[in-house]
């Protein structure tokens, strides 16, 4: 039998995963000494409790899942002897793939007759669940693991996320961002424009004074690098600044057409803990990621 994985920092929920036949990796993050694994600790992500918790001055930390943790989730699979596909976030983003590919091994070695195999989206939030859910389009449609394969060696780099961050710290903490001065992010009204390049690594590009001005450079992305647009999905990305995520599908449906296919997102947690609350981006299929 052939069976998808992906994980929750590429913002797939328990429904979503459903809807396209994946098995969901938990990415945990920690408050106060305790660690959180989204979806099994809890059932329903709390958004808004979430990042009003950040508001009032919780940077919550994350860390890479064990090797017995992964032997977890994969090992009922391989005692099947089916073909697993796992599509993840950024392997440049963590360690946590080597603690993957230490169980993966063992579980190689036991059950020789299964198959595994892993797809980079070379993103994280919507820039991995933009094409996770293209990804689950193909194997709802009876895809192989091999012609996914294939599609991902040339799709991949061919989905593009460009972001805006409201207060820097959350990345500062994380260090997960290169390019931009972390005083930056503390200069009112000032947002630092971010994006994840094709090594799979988030790069600040620039920065914009004021909320609209942000806005209008997200879209001025889709417009100057987007590809068929229209034949994909975008997907919006906020942590809890749903206003501004609408604001930002209304003007995307302005330029583009009441029929483009958007669908907005709330950041998950493990993710939101490097990025903060008031956060938004936009992921949309584009010319080559550099």
């Amino acid at each position: 039998m052939f069976v998808i994985f992906t994980d929750t920092d590429t913002d797939m929920t328990p429904e979503n995963a459903e809807r396209f036949g994946y098995h969901l990796i938990s990415m945990p993050y920690s408050i106060d000494g305790k660690t959180i694994y989204p979806y099994e600790d809890f059932t329903e992500f709390k958004s808004k409790e979430f990042y009003d918790m950040l508001r009032a001055g919780t940077i919550p930390t994350t860390s890479a899942i064990s090797k017995e943790k992964y032997t977890e989730y994969f090992e009922p699979y391989f005692k099947n002897g089916d073909e697993i596909l796992y599509v993840h976030f950024s392997e440049a983003m963590t360690m946590t793939f080597t603690n993957m590919r230490a169980a993966v091994a063992e579980l190689q070695e036991k059950y020789p007759a299964a198959k595994f195999h892993t797809i980079d989206t070379k993103g994280i939030t919507i820039a991995s669940l933009i094409i996770a859910e293209e990804i689950g389009d193909l194997y709802k449609a009876g895809k192989s693991a091999e012609e996914i394969i294939e599609w991902a060696k040339d799709q991949v780099d061919c989905f593009s996320i460009y972001m805006f961050a409201d207060d820097l710290k959350f990345f500062k903490r994380s260090g997960r961002v290169s390019g931009f001065s972390a005083a930056m992010g503390t200069l009112i009204g000032v947002r630092p424009i971010i994006h994840i390049n094709a090594e799979g690594k988030m790069v600040s590009i620039g920065k914009e004074r004021g909320k609209k001005n942000a806005l209008n450079r997200l879209l001025s992305y889709v417009v100057e690098k987007g590809d068929d647009v229209k034949n994909h999905r975008i997907l919006i990305a906020h942590s809890d600044d749903e206003e501004d995520a609408l604001a930002l599908a209304d003007m995307v449906r302005e330029k583009f057409g009441d029929d483009v296919r958007i669908e907005i997102i709330v950041a998950n947690p493990t993710a939101g803990s490097h990025c903060g609350p008031n956060c938004l981006g936009i992921s949309f299929h584009s010319q080559r990621r550099v």
